[in-house]
């Protein structure tokens, strides 16, 4: 019997939030990120999943990008932090990879590549993020060079990222909007250049930022970018749970702490369960005491430091509980936005750390 913790895959609840997004927006084409391995799901089979609803992906390197292509996935990627060297140009245009040019350097190596086919460009523009992106007085000349350049196919598209989206009152994102705009404005064909905004929190918050292309990430995979509630983002469906099962019981009376550190100690007689889950399958080492659980979906706190491979939960209150009764972690009935909160830390980092060693089960 293998051990319990697995993290289960719903690819109709992904499926479900990819048309949402579509659905927000039916007059733009939407890029699915699915860069860090699918935000932890699994990169080939959310990418299968999606294919027939997606016309683009998009991935942070070429590695993630050729294990799209090795499994079979045909659609564009864009590598959407560009190339980390040039030699990773030609393998580009061969494989049919867009290019995002985020920088001065990366615009000379297209412009100065040998290519049997040329790339599809997109020029990232930063409009007040200060991360990545061409400032917004070279967009026209950046534009110019690479339109006129033999290594650059079709329509460029030109882009840019928001700092504050999921901040709904954030005065940032107009700001960001206006630099954005003015940058486009120079432009000689302002009016037919294909642009880029939307994140998940500026497709879901920000009307004004559905264009030409989203580029949906987070909210693909069932998790809301904002930290209140919000009317669109709460009809999306968690795609993972996270599961275990409870492996020992034990009664601790009051006074005797339990697990490392001794950091929590009962203050009455106290039924514990230990349930196969740590941080060695990405459960947050930092989650206090009091980070909720569902065993046999009922909500108990859990006590005691998270260790490499078992949490310990108080449960006391529950009229039953047994050897092998379920755990749920995060996923359907306890939001992995809620553990997130609790452990200090957000949705992304918890579901993107996910490791190997938890088995991913997948289901339609």
């Amino acid at each position: 019997m293998s051990r319990p913790a697995k993290a289960y895959i719903d690819l109709r609840a992904l499926r479900h939030n990819c048309e949402l997004a579509n659905s927000l927006a039916p007059n733009s084409r939407t890029m699915a990120i699915v860069k860090a391995n699918a935000y932890g799901h699994g990169v080939l089979p959310v990418a299968r999943a999606l294919e027939p609803l997606v016309p683009a992906f998009g991935v942070t390197c070429m590695e993630e990008a050729v294990e799209l292509r090795e499994g079979g996935i045909n659609k564009p990627v864009c590598l959407l932090e560009g190339t980390f060297s040039d030699d990773e140009i030609p393998l580009a245009a061969e494989l049919g990879f867009w290019l995002s040019v985020v920088n001065k350097q990366q615009q000379e190596a297209i412009l100065t590549a040998s290519l049997k086919t040329p790339v599809t460009v997109w020029i990232c523009v930063d409009s007040g993020m200060h991360r990545l992106g061409l400032a917004v007085e070279d967009v026209a000349s950046t534009y110019r060079s690479l339109a006129t350049s033999r290594n650059v196919a079709g329509d460029m598209v030109v882009a840019t990222h928001f700092a504050c989206a999921d901040e709904l009152a954030s005065d940032l994102t107009h700001r960001q909007l206006q630099q954005f705009r003015a940058g486009v404005a120079s432009l000689a064909n302002a009016d037919t250049v294909p642009l880029s905004l939307g994140n998940s929190a500026g497709l879901l918050g920000w009307p004004e930022t559905r264009v030409d292309w989203n580029r949906p990430g987070i909210m693909l995979y069932g998790s809301s970018p904002f930290s209140v509630p919000h009317a669109e983002a709460d009809r999306l469906r968690p795609v993972m749970t996270l599961r275990s099962s409870v492996i020992a019981l034990r009664d601790v009376p009051v006074g005797e702490s339990v697990g490392y550190s001794a950091r929590w100690s009962a203050q009455r007689p106290s039924r514990i369960a230990t349930v196969a889950i740590g941080y060695g399958d990405g459960y947050p080492v930092h989650a206090p005491d009091g980070t909720p659980v569902l065993i046999n979906n009922q909500r108990c706190p859990m006590v005691g430091r998270v260790s490499m491979d078992m949490i310990t939960v108080d449960v006391t209150d529950l009229s039953t509980v047994a050897v092998g009764d379920e755990a749920i972690l995060w996923g359907k009935g306890l939001s992995v936005n809620e553990v997130a909160n609790c452990a200090g830390t957000i949705s992304y980092e918890l579901l993107t750390r996910m490791p190997r060693r938890v088995p991913r089960v997948y289901g339609d």
